[in-house]
């Protein structure tokens, strides 16, 4: 069964769309924790950031470009944090990979 990110990205489920190339899709998240809250996430199926076979690594460099335009664009270049949970004890819930890249306030400690 496809996750809700696969279903986003095929069009079953709607979302705000701020950035998509044909790797990679970046949209509002629907439960942000700060003013800017966007998932970065590629199209192709990886389970996790450990999933991705080597030879393809070069997806992880598109996502971090996709982050620093958006992230330009939404005014907190100089500010944001920028992540990924892998595997559940991590605190991964939706096993498609994908970047949180959250900003626009002060941000506590990841501790």
């Amino acid at each position: 069964m496809s996750t809700i990110f696969g279903k986003i990205i095929s069009g079953e489920i709607p979302s705000v769309k701020l950035y998509e190339n044909s790797l990679v899709l970046a949209i509002k998240d629907l439960y942000p924790v700060a003013p800017v809250h966007i998932l970065i996430i590629p199209k192709k199926k990886y389970k996790s950031l450990q999933e991705i076979p080597e030879k393809e690594l070069s997806i992880v460099t598109e996502i971090v470009s996709v982050a620093q335009r958006i992230a330009k664009e939404m005014g907190i270049g100089d500010n944001y944090r920028f992540l990924t949970n892998n595997g559940k004890e991590a605190g991964q819930s939706i096993f498609h990979l994908h970047f949180h890249l959250i900003g626009g306030k002060k941000l506590g400690s990841m501790a």
